[in-house]
């Protein structure tokens, strides 16, 4: 749900306006468990890490001390709050940039961070390319994203939804098989299911994993 792609990269009201309600809306979820699952995911993160779409920092404090991490964030209203929070967090290091542009080198990244923003960006499968690019050998993606559901009837009401929860969530869809599409790019190692609670229904599912790009 943070801003990722260059896409999402606009300062104007709406965008401003959604930066300041990003942390309340989110609350009730962090306190009913996502903030655990972040937890737990991150703690899987080494050596130089990127997060893309970081939004206003939700991961800085879940990340092992031992970690050099480079938050991106191409929104400026969301950058601007990331900037605050990171003060004072010794190896970490705010950049405004987008999820499909990274100012990395080919193979220079450890660990790949994406937690809340493949429903965000316009084109996922430059984004996971992009992600590939700059993942070293052995290189994993930590992922924690809401997908469409299984089930069907939740399945299409996410699908009937998807138009006005976009227009709410600045591009978030609600609907989209993520799983799949990062397949095309990734293999899977591990993956679990879960329920974002005290959320809306139409973003319960999650899936929390770890992947490595498909050589």
């Amino acid at each position: 749900m943070a801003g990722g792609d260059s896409t999402g990269a606009r300062d104007g009201l709406w965008e401003r306006f959604g930066a300041v309600l990003y942390d309340p809306f989110l609350r009730r979820g962090e306190r009913q468990g996502l903030a655990v699952r972040r937890a737990e995911l991150l703690r899987r993160a080494h050596g130089r890490v990127v997060e893309i779409g970081a939004g206003t920092g939700l991961n800085v404090e879940h990340y092992p001390e031992t970690a050099e991490v480079v938050l991106t964030e191409p929104v400026p209203a969301m950058y601007r709050r990331l900037e605050k929070r990171v003060r004072g967090h010794a190896g970490m290091r705010p950049v405004q940039a987008a999820a499909d542009a990274l100012p990395m080198a080919d193979a220079s990244v450890d660990t790949v961070v994406s937690t809340l923003v493949l429903c965000t960006v316009l084109d996922v499968d430059r984004v996971l390319a992009e992600l590939a690019r700059v993942l070293r050998p052995g290189g994993r993606l930590l992922f924690c994203e809401h997908v469409r559901a299984e089930d069907p009837k939740l399945a299409r009401r996410q699908t009937r939804l998807a138009g006005p929860w976009a227009a709410f969530a600045q591009g978030c869809r609600c609907d989209r098989d993520t799983i799949a599409l990062v397949k095309q790019r990734f293999d899977i190692e591990d993956m679990s299911t879960a329920s974002w609670r005290g959320m809306p229904s139409v973003v319960h599912p999650l899936i929390i994993g770890t992947a490595t790009p498909t050589r």
